[in-house]
């Protein structure tokens, strides 16, 4: 399953959360954004259960945004235990997604 993370739910859903997350900071008018969507949605259904993978709207979180000071789309973030464990920025290979989570686990 592919979250939806916002400016609501990511203290619950992100900073809490019990397992490592894959966030991917995308906007809808970005290209290399949607390119990266199937493999963002690959990633969701492989790690099932053992990492949350999903996706912030930057538009319409422009507080988380800045927390993180993202600069450009797409940037993956990959969070555990509330730190920053990740960081990557534009379109990346699948492998490079997968190792960054593997590190964080």
């Amino acid at each position: 399953m592919e979250y939806t993370f916002t400016s609501d739910n990511f203290e619950e859903e992100v900073l809490k959360s019990d397992v490592p997350v894959l966030i991917d900071m995308f906007a809808t008018w970005c290209g290399p954004c949607k390119m990266m969507a199937p493999v963002v949605a690959q990633l969701a259904e492989e790690y099932e259960g053992t990492v949350k993978v999903g996706k912030l709207d930057i538009d319409q979180n422009v507080d988380i945004v800045a927390q993180y000071k993202i600069m450009s789309v797409p940037t993956f973030l990959v969070i555990k235990d509330g730190e920053v464990k990740a960081k990557l920025i534009g379109a990346v290979s699948k492998e490079e997604l997968v190792e960054a989570i593997d590190q964080a686990k």
